[in-house]
C-alpha cells in the first residue's frame, strides 16, 4: 500500500480523478484536503473504496498548510498511513481582480495556486518515498498567446515574488484576476523545473497540464454573465480541440498521477503526452529567484 496526497478533489477534473484513482488502485490510499464537509465519506460511497482519509485544511492559510502537513507525517510516522509516494497538487483558484488578500496578507490566486503547492512538498520533502511522483496541476494560459488561451485570459506578467504574492487595491478588473491567474500557471511550471533538480532519486515532479476544462468552477468567482458563458457557449468548444470535458480531463489527470512515468523529471505533460511548455517558462535564474524568494516569503523546517 502507498499514500498518495490530493488538493482539489472535491469537484470537477480532480474529483473525477480521485474516483478513478479510487476505483482503479486499490493499492493506494487517498488523502485528500478539504475545508470540511463529507468529502471522503463521498468518494467512499461512489467508489467502494474505503482507503479515504480527507484533513481538514484552508490552503489559503500558511498555518492551515503546516498543520495538516504536520498531521499527515505524524499518520505516516505511526505506520497509521502506508508510505507516502505521490502528492497531487490540483486545487485552482482564479478570480476576478488581483485587490483581494488572505488572512496572511497574500494575494489568493499566487497563495493557492503556488505557495500551497510548494509548502506541501517542503513540509513533507522527508517522507516522499522512491518511486515517488508529484504532479502539479497547470495550465496553457501560461503561453499567454491567442493559440492556448482563445483570447480569454491576458498574458503572464512576471514580477518578484514579493510582488506577485501582494493584493493590489489598484487592480479590480476581471482581466487584473485572470492575468494573475495566467502569471500563477507560469510560477507553477518554474516551480516543477526548480523542484526536479533538489527532489530526492527516484522521486519525479511534471506539470499536467488539461487545456481548457469547461464546467471545473475555475470561474464560480466571476460575474453571472460570465458563468453563463462558460456554461453554454464555452461548454460547447468540447466538442472541438480547444477544449476537454472535466470526464475526460480527470482521467488524464488521474494517469499522469498514477499511470507509467510520463518521462522525465520536470517535464510539462500536455493532456495526453509530453511538450515543451512556453518559451519563457524555461529561464534558469527565474526559476532560481522564484525558488529563494518562496524559502524566504515561507521558511520551512522539514518534519
Amino acid at each position: 500500500m502507498q499514500t498518495l496526497l490530493m488538493t482539489g478533489a472535491s469537484r470537477g477534473l480532480g474529483r473525477i480523478a480521485a474516483e478513478r484513482i479510487l476505483r482503479r488502485r486499490p493499492d493506494v490510499h487517498l488523502v485528500v484536503t478539504a475545508r470540511g464537509g463529507t468529502l471522503a465519506d463521498d468518494l467512499r460511497a461512489s467508489t467502494g473504496n474505503p482507503n479515504v482519509t480527507a484533513l481538514t485544511c484552508d490552503l489559503t492559510s500558511a498555518a492551515a498548510i503546516r498543520a495538516t502537513a504536520a498531521d499527515l507525517a505524524d499518520r505516516l510516522d505511526s505506520g497509521a498511513l502506508p508510505p507516502l509516494h505521490g502528492f497531487a497538487g490540483n486545487a485552482g483558484l482564479q478570480l476576478t481582480s488581483r485587490a483581494c488578500a488572505t488572512a496572511d496578507g497574500i494575494e489568493p490566486t499566487f497563495a493557492v495556486n503556488v505557495l500551497a503547492n510548494f509548502l506541501l512538498v517542503r513540509l513533507l520533502w522527508a517522507r516522499f518515498t522512491a518511486p515517488g511522483r508529484i504532479v502539479l496541476t497547470g495550465s496553457d494560459t501560461h503561453f499567454g498567446d491567442l493559440r492556448h488561451n482563445l483570447g480569454m485570459v491576458p498574458a503572464p506578467r512576471w514580477e518578484p515574488v514579493a510582488e506577485l504574492a501582494s493584493p493590489r487595491p489598484g487592480e479590480r478588473t476581471a482581466a487584473d484576476g485572470r492575468r494573475a491567474y495566467s502569471t500563477s500557471k507560469l510560477a507553477v511550471v518554474h516551480l516543477v523545473h526548480a523542484l526536479a533538480r533538489r527532489l530526492p532519486e527516484g522521486v519525479d515532479v511534471y506539470t499536467f497540464n488539461p487545456g481548457y476544462v469547461p464546467g471545473t468552477g475555475l470561474v464560480r468567482d466571476a460575474g453571472p454573465v460570465v458563468r453563463f458563458f462558460s456554461r453554454t457557449v464555452m461548454h460547447a468548444l468540447i466538442a472541438t480541440p480547444f477544449a476537454m470535458s472535466a470526464a475526460s480531463a480527470g482521467e488524464l489527470l488521474a494517469e499522469a498521477v498514477t499511470g507509467p512515468r510520463p518521462g522525465e523529471s520536470g517535464a510539462y505533460v500536455d493532456r495526453r503526452r509530453v511538450t515543451p511548455s512556453a518559451p519563457e517558462s524555461y529561464d534558469l535564474d527565474r526559476e532560481e529567484q522564484l525558488w529563494r524568494e518562496l524559502c524566504a516569503l515561507e521558511p520551512v523546517e522539514m518534519l
